[in-house]
């Protein structure tokens, strides 16, 4: 799924010629496709939804043992050597590390910057960028966690690009220090056999100011 790998890049994809959004006569926004069906756009990305809080408490599993470091922000991402392979990012200029999971057509993305930007802004900012490659795009699942004493948000996004149904399964989290967007991603059909290991990387994710 190298080609998914490729598409799928955060915010450097280009529009896809095949689907366009227009907006009906009665003011609905809906995406177009080249095959000649539409769909409307979900309303799952108003700003005004109230998000929930999993009452659950989400930390690094045991057998994440080595850490990756950002260079320019403060924050580690706790994985298991041996299930997950990573290099600095090649793909996309605006990662700082991409991950695959070896063997497996599961892949992963770690985007840092220094500033601070709030979780409500951060969210429309993710789905924003998103929708710049896959015009469909949708949240199938918002709610805040708290991951190794923090609160991140965790969004589930589907989309099509060139295609392929795939997801975005990630935690996006921001404080005085900086902000991440840690991304797992996979076709559509494959996430619910990929989430355990969506899971256990994306709560590896540690602050190290203090």
């Amino acid at each position: 799924m190298k080609k998914l790998l490729i598409i799928a890049s955060f915010f450097i994809c280009q529009l896809v010629a095949a689907q366009v959004n227009a907006v009906t006569d009665t003011g609905d926004t809906v995406v177009l496709y080249d095959d000649g069906t539409w769909k409307y756009l979900d309303d799952s990305v108003r700003a005004d939804r109230e998000i929930k809080t999993n009452p659950a408490s989400f930390s690094t599993p045991s057998e994440s043992t080595f850490m990756l470091k950002s260079k320019g922000t403060p924050y580690g991402f706790n994985l298991n050597p041996k299930k997950w392979s990573f290099q600095k990012s090649a793909e996309n200029d605006e990662a700082e590390f991409e991950l695959v999971l070896k063997g497996e057509d599961l892949y992963g993305m770690i985007l840092t910057e220094k500033v601070e930007i709030p979780l409500e802004s951060l969210r429309e900012l993710a789905i924003e960028n998103a929708r710049l490659a896959a015009p469909d795009i949708y949240v199938v699942t918002e709610e805040y966690r708290m991951v190794n004493g923090k609160k991140v948000l965790f969004l589930q996004m589907n989309g099509t690009l060139q295609g392929i149904k795939f997801s975005y399964y990630g935690y996006y989290y921001s404080n005085v220090h900086g902000t991440v967007q840690y991304i797992t991603y996979t076709s559509q059909n494959l996430l619910s056999e990929y989430r355990p290991y969506c899971d256990d990387l994306l709560n590896g994710l540690v602050t190290l100011e203090e």
